[in-house]
């Protein structure tokens, strides 16, 4: 313990914490999942304790982990404000933060963010603006948005990632039973229409299927959106996963997806600068937004 502690592994670990999976820490920090495990496994070791339990079935927090993750949460938002807090000492001002968000992010999460906004320690105003994938990447990079509230799916390595909200998906289908969960091994033979590759969901469900070595059998058309989507299922064109908030058709047959018994969950995250004139107010809002999630 006399070594310093590596911040990359603290900030690896804490993501792990906070989604409970190791694939999707290492899609928010860009790295693989084996680099990023060896990393977490180094931090236990140089700590003397084990931070997760690590099953087939997932990843649990250990009991020291429960004490020790919000110390880790701290330090690094300590650390994180430093640069931020001297760039405001010249200028105190009530901060005016820019969220982007994903048409996936539901308006309960913009309406929590809003609120939050308003109890920064100097309270201030929330500028949204929704848009693809892209754009949105694009505009944090140019320093045109200052947060984005987006799906875990699409690396931004030189950025600070928290993840924030989950959610599980559904299967939806016009002719299945609607009480019936899904096993995501006895989709494969299930024809999925798709949406184009704007908001993160169709990159999801093919990383999905990927990364459990199965094959998407993909509609050749492409729908333009959740509507659509949701017509073209009851036309019988074929299957298609949504996160459950999204359906709203109450016709069509909405089956949990599960893997091994557990539900599949898409995981959302906020990305910001940590070096960004307001990055403080920042990283006290995505703090905010994490105690919501873990409440």
């Amino acid at each position: 313990m006399a070594e310093r502690l590596n911040l990359e592994a603290l900030r690896y670990a804490r993501s792990v914490a906070h989604a409970l999976s190791f694939s999707a820490a290492a899609r928010a920090h860009g790295i693989t999942q084996p680099a990023l495990s060896n990393a977490v496994a180094r931090l236990e070791e140089r700590l003397g304790v084990r931070l997760f339990e690590r099953t087939t079935r997932g990843v649990t927090l250990s009991a020291e982990a429960a004490r020790l993750i919000p110390l880790i949460d701290t330090a690094l938002s300590a650390v994180d404000a430093i640069t931020a807090e001297a760039r405001r000492i010249a200028a105190p001002e009530a901060p005016r933060i820019r969220l982007g968000v994903s048409p996936l992010i539901s308006p309960d999460l913009v309406a929590r963010a809003f609120g939050a906004v308003r109890r920064l320690p100097v309270p201030g105003d929330l500028v949204l603006r929704e848009a693809n994938m892209a754009d949105l990447h694009a505009a944090l990079a140019e320093g045109e948005l200052d947060i984005i509230l987006v799906p875990s799916v699409n690396p931004l390595p030189r950025f600070e990632h928290r993840v924030i909200h989950s959610e599980p998906v559904v299967v939806i289908d016009a002719h299945a039973p609607a009480s019936s969960a899904v096993e995501l091994n006895d989709t494969a033979d299930a024809q999925f229409i798709l949406v184009p590759d704007a908001c993160g969901l169709t990159r999801f469900t093919t990383h999905l299927f990927r990364e459990h070595d199965l094959p998407l059998r993909a509609y050749p058309g492409e729908a333009g959106g959740y509507q659509v989507l949701e017509q073209w299922v009851g036309l019988g064109l074929g299957a298609a996963i949504l996160p459950e908030s999204k359906v709203t058709d109450a016709g069509l047959s909405a089956r949990p997806l599960l893997d091994d018994g557990l539900p599949v969950e898409l995981f959302y995250e906020a990305v910001w600068d940590p070096t960004a004139r307001y990055a403080a107010d920042v990283s006290w809002l995505v703090d905010a937004l994490s105690d919501n999630r873990r409440l």
